[in-house]
């Protein structure tokens, strides 16, 4: 994935509201022409307390994460059938197949390394018992021990598979990853020779991602405190629609992207994937929290009158009477700005200057 990447300055709202606000800047008494002519401003707001949040907006694709080579060990063969780009495996699936012999996905953390069969025990035998258990075998225990009956549920297994029934099960009959899996790219095609000329060897005929959709955003190093696992986010999807997400994981360091820059890549999870629909590797911009604060006054940024000797002031309407009453600001975000002075309570009318 070729990532982009934005920075985003925090203070660029202030900025932009300081800026604005100076045009109508004030001595202690509204300029000509700023309010209705009974002296009441021609728009009011209220003080309310509200909650406010800043986002960074950073670019973002959505499709099923950053694809993963998967190691297949190999005594030699021809491969005779892989699956398709887009195509999920499930446990007991094949993903491939080596000499019209399947090469069946099983779920787990431990890698093949040693031909399975009675007398051996171990986490990789425990392994391959769930996964016979989960597809509905029986008549043995499920625990770290290969026992007779074991090889029992395996060769039943293997009837089903249409292979040899031996009772034992290879390193190059099985490859193991935690869960389903989607196949995202064939880096080798049918007809190619494993294991190289003298046989044997490890080799990667697929890449594959998880099965469900995720956002990847390649992110500025300067920016990594901004996420963290669990980080609340919203995406903005290609639609113009937007959807909750959260950070799922974080890469603990950074990598070179093809510019040459460097990123961390951080993987957002949909709070519903149902609305990826079809999508895959499509552009996408990932708001992430930058600053909140909880239970403050607030109002709109356009309420806000910069004094002539510098600062703030709001317009409090009382009835008739208007008066400017200087503020200390605080958080600029979605329109609204945090403030507080004398008299500034929920509940406050104030003016909003044309």
């Amino acid at each position: 994935m070729r990532t982009r990447r934005v920075v985003v300055p925090l203070g660029v709202a202030a900025v932009l509201a300081a800026g604005a606000l100076a045009a109508r800047g004030i001595g202690g008494g509204a300029g000509p022409g700023d309010d209705e002519p009974d002296g009441l401003p021609p728009a009011t707001a209220t003080v309310t307390t509200t909650d406010l949040v800043q986002t960074v907006q950073v670019p973002g694709e959505l499709g099923y994460g950053t694809p993963v080579e998967l190691p297949a060990k190999s005594d030699g063969g021809t491969l005779t059938w892989v699956a398709a780009p887009g195509t999920v495996v499930g446990q007991g699936q094949p993903v491939y197949a080596v000499d019209g012999e399947p090469v069946v996905l099983v779920h787990g953390t431990v890698p093949p390394y040693r031909t399975l069969e009675p007398g051996v025990s171990g986490p990789d035998v425990q392994q391959l018992e769930a996964a016979l258990a989960a597809l509905g075998y029986d008549g043995f225990q499920a625990d770290d021990e290969y026992h007779g009956s074991t090889a029992d549920a395996v060769e039943e297994w293997q009837d089903d598979l249409g292979v040899e029934e031996t009772g034992t099960v290879g390193t190059g009959q099985i490859v193991v990853v935690p869960a389903d899996l989607r196949i995202a790219e064939q880096t080798l095609a049918a007809g190619a020779t494993l294991g190289g000329p003298e046989g044997g060897g490890v080799a990667s005929v697929v890449t594959y991602t998880g099965t469900t959709p995720v956002v990847v955003v390649g992110l500025d190093p300067a920016q990594q405190h901004l996420v963290a696992p669990g980080t609340a986010a919203t995406v903005l999807l290609p639609d113009g629609s937007t959807t909750a997400a959260t950070v799922s994981g974080v890469s603990p360091v950074a990598t070179a992207v093809d510019d040459g820059e460097t990123v961390i890549t951080v993987t957002v999870a949909l709070a519903d994937p149902a609305v990826a629909g079809a999508l895959d590797s499509a552009p996408v911009d990932v708001g992430l929290v930058a600053a909140q604060a909880q239970d403050v006054l607030a109002v709109p940024v356009g309420a806000l009158v910069a004094l002539a000797e510098g600062g703030y002031a709001v317009q409090v309407v009382d009835g008739e009477q208007v008066a400017f009453v200087p503020v200390e600001t605080g958080m600029f975000a979605s329109g609204l700005v945090e403030v507080s002075g004398a008299g500034i309570e929920d509940g406050t009318v104030v003016g909003v200057p044309a």
